[in-house]
């Protein structure tokens, strides 16, 4: 067991190297001495209060900030002067919605937005941040307040929406070419941004998961460690999502359809690719070391399936072998970060 010491929510010291005893207190209570170089440094004395809290790690949390719905009130206001470019803006947005204030008030200086910022700045909020609303919308000013809880919609379930997304965008991109239809292609390039929403959600849960007075089971996870491997995943999903809308724009640049033995073995690999995806997933969501070694050992098999089908290419023109080099390598992709994914469950698996 660990006890974690802090103040403000910002940890101080990790006591782990020193052993003390828990002592009997009457019928029903134990007791344990806290250091008194601590006490001192925090200008507590007897009598004082301090928020315990356990966290999911078997550790405890000494904290001498009690006002524990103040995490909730958490909030920011940033100055702007009006002719910063937008793109500064709303990168600056997302790094406070990445770092968990759940208020960002974002001010203008020493004139008014124009309302091509304005409406710039409030159609990335509803498309890219999960979880947010306008509150306040005036010339000068935009206030952004995230109203969604970490336990409403935890990791696992970020990911699990993640997943599907991305699973789909890549069937049904290969279905758009199969079909050549440019038309379902665009969608698909579109659809995209689902995918990135919830990769900027779940970052955000990793960022509040990380601070050592949260208990990580609030976010769906069960230990600390496991957070910058569920980083990877993310990140490896968003690439599936943006090699699927990859192939999207392949089909509408191609001047015409590949032929029917092609597009079988396409759609081939294809399936071979998503059954490691959803390898990796299952062996993610189930802990399980062997699947997630399958997983590895499959996705070993791609390149040689993706140079056997580029070797059987016959009478393809140069353009049309250049879209199919594209069109393999996306495929094959899938399969690369579906096995980044399992590297990681046999990285936490291992034990």
């Amino acid at each position: 067991m660990h006890i974690w010491l802090s103040t403000n929510n910002r940890m101080m010291k990790e006591w782990k190297n020193e052993f003390r005893k828990i002592q009997y207190s009457g019928k029903s209570s134990f007791m344990l001495a806290l250091p008194k170089k601590w006490i001192d440094e925090m200008g507590l004395s007897a009598g004082d209060q301090v928020h315990v809290k356990q966290l999911g790690d078997n550790s405890l949390s000494v904290s001498t900030d009690i006002d524990t719905k103040e995490e909730n009130k958490k909030e920011m206001t940033v100055v702007f002067n009006a002719n910063e470019n937008v793109g500064f803006m709303i990168r600056k947005l997302v790094s406070l919605y990445l770092s968990g204030y759940n208020i960002i008030n974002l001010k203008i200086k020493p004139k008014n937005l124009s309302p091509k910022q304005r409406e710039e700045i409030k159609n990335f909020v509803r498309m890219k941040l999960v979880g947010t609303e306008i509150i306040e919308d005036s010339f000068d000013h935009i206030s952004i307040q995230v109203l969604i809880n970490p336990s409403e919609l935890n990791l696992k379930n970020t990911i699990r929406r993640m997943y599907i997304i991305s699973k789909d965008l890549h069937k049904n991109a290969i279905t758009a070419l199969i079909n050549f239809n440019k038309e379902w292609a665009v969608e698909i390039i579109k659809s995209d941004d689902e995918v990135d929403r919830f990769g900027l959600y779940a970052v955000r849960q990793l960022e509040y998961g990380m601070n050592s007075n949260v208990d990580i089971r609030e976010i769906g996870l069960d230990n600390k460690k496991l957070c910058l491997g569920y980083r990877i995943v993310v990140k490896s999903i968003e690439r599936i999502s943006d090699h699927a809308t990859m192939i999207g724009k392949e089909i509408v640049e191609m001047p015409k359809g590949f032929n029917s033995k092609l597009n079988k073995q396409i759609k081939e690999l294809s399936e071979f690719s998503i059954k490691i995806l959803d390898g990796a997933v299952e062996s993610m969501f189930k802990k399980d070391y062997k699947k997630a070694d399958e997983v590895v050992k499959n996705a070993t098999k791609m390149q040689q399936k993706e140079e056997t089908i580029l070797a059987n290419a016959s009478g393809l023109s140069y353009k049309e072998l250049y879209h199919l080099r594209n069109v393999l390598e996306h495929i094959r992709r899938t399969s690369d970060y579906s096995a980044d994914m399992a590297e990681v469950v046999m990285n936490f698996t291992v034990e």
